[in-house]
């Protein structure tokens, strides 16, 4: 009718730069910042325990946003992730024990993992499957036999010693100020891989993913790329790795065998494969599952079933075995993992009523 306004229905997207954006509306955007700024507040809030929890996610969380490169963005296979999260570990404990400041052997040591991780990614540009399944697992092995031999680098049976944070001369020290430093590299990172993944490069990663053959085609350099991912994964693994020698300022060879690599599999499988905001999801359920775990034993200790099942002497077994059945269980019922489902709560409640 004549005089009326037409509102416009539906979500219109008229330029390419609007389709990559980061945040698909104001809000998502406000409600980050918001988050961010209430997280910061944590240290005055909580207890150290709790704090500790965090800076563990944060710190997994770095790692595991490298393996989602590969596996998630770009479908390749690795299970020797957490070797290079040693090898981080390992050199950015080293740097810092020859006078280099710690504020920069961490991405230091980011780059030479990162190195690492090219040598041992070339594989992936002639294997795939099951193949390059074996072929990270030798590098797996090969950088924990490097760990135990390389006295003058790991220290061999002795931890190697790392030295606390610091920043123009400030030592930090105590989980209520590594928190912050946490927080830093934790948002750098994400960012950085955000906007990796709107570019040509990170389309280019998709694209192998979903159909290398046509990847090929298109003119995509599929051993560029393949070798690339691991790069990029070895980075972040590196400077987790460096986050966390910091943190414990004692690095031990035993923190980084094979069933650390599954766990890393298992936060970014159960956050959803290629999703940068599940990867963070997955991380923090996988941390606090041990921990649920050891409460219910607790809650259990004295009862009928803990008579008849041993719960709280077998709390190790319950972990392991409680992280399997979860991966399997998400691997049925849900997939795309917990990103997915949290995309499926916030169209429900967006549309409610009309839900359907």
């Amino acid at each position: 009718m004549a005089g009326q306004t037409l509102l416009p229905a539906g979500d219109y997207r008229t330029s390419y730069a609007a389709d990559t954006t980061i945040f698909p509306t104001t809000t998502s955007r406000n409600m980050l910042i918001l988050g961010i700024v209430l997280v910061c507040f944590a240290p005055y809030v909580l207890k150290e325990y709790a704090l500790s929890l965090l800076i563990q996610i944060g710190i997994f969380g770095i790692a595991a946003l490298g393996l989602n490169i590969v596996v998630g963005f770009t479908g390749q296979i690795s299970i020797g992730h957490a070797a290079f999260f040693g090898f981080g570990a390992f050199t950015s404990a080293y740097l810092s024990n020859h006078h280099i400041p710690v504020f920069f052997c961490i991405p230091l040591a980011g780059f030479i993992t990162a190195l690492v991780g090219l040598i041992f990614g070339l594989p992936a540009a002639r294997l795939k499957g099951l193949y390059l399944a074996i072929a990270t697992l030798a590098a797996q092995f090969i950088l924990l036999d490097f760990f135990g031999r390389a006295e003058w680098f790991t220290g061999g049976s002795a931890p190697a010693l790392a030295e606390p944070f610091s920043i123009f001369g400030k030592v930090i020290r105590g989980d209520k100020q590594y928190f912050y430093v946490v927080l830093a590299y934790l948002i750098v990172c994400y960012v950085l891989v955000t906007n990796l993944m709107r570019t040509r490069d990170g389309r280019a990663l998709v694209a192998v993913r979903d159909h290398y053959l046509s990847a090929e085609i298109m003119g995509i350099n599929l051993t560029k790329y393949r070798t690339l991912s691991f790069g990029l994964a070895a980075f972040f693994a590196g400077v987790a790795g460096g986050l966390y020698a910091h943190y414990n300022q004692v690095v031990s060879n035993e923190g980084f065998g094979i069933d650390r690599s599954i766990i890393f599999l298992a936060m970014i499988i159960i956050g959803g494969l290629g999703s940068i905001m599940g990867t963070l999801m997955g991380t923090a359920f996988m941390v606090l599952l041990p921990e649920s775990m050891e409460w219910i034993t607790s809650a259990m200790s004295g009862s009928t079933i803990d008579h008849y099942l041993g719960f709280k002497n077998n709390i190790s077994f319950l972990r392991e075995m409680s992280i399997g059945v979860i991966i399997i269980v998400f691997l049925i019922f849900e997939p795309d993992g917990l990103a997915h489902r949290w995309r499926q709560i916030k169209a429900y409640w967006k549309l409610y009523p009309f839900s359907h």
